[in-house]
């Protein structure tokens, strides 16, 4: 295995963890920030709201979003990294 060839499968890697961590990363910011503006407005300065909508969401959007993340993953190996365990 080559530089480049060792590269290119690192960056594409990269790119399948960012795309499968963008649905939760941003349903937790938006859970977080709708829960920091309603704390802000309401004045309740309690440290332990923001997390139960934020985990709530987290679990919500995991499970709606599991088999497109499976997917991607399953099709990652199959036209990356199996092909190279196989050919050598």
């Amino acid at each position: 295995m080559n530089e480049a060839l060792f590269y290119d499968t690192l960056q594409h890697g990269l790119w399948v963890a960012v795309a499968m961590s963008i649905p939760i990363l941003s349903a937790a910011l938006i859970a977080g920030v709708s829960v920091g503006l309603l704390q802000a407005l309401t004045s309740v300065q309690e440290m332990t709201l923001t997390f139960v909508p934020k985990l709530c969401a987290i679990v919500v959007v995991f499970w709606m979003t599991m088999n497109f993340m499976t997917q991607t993953l399953v099709t990652y190996f199959h036209t990356s990294i199996v092909p190279q365990i196989v050919g050598g």
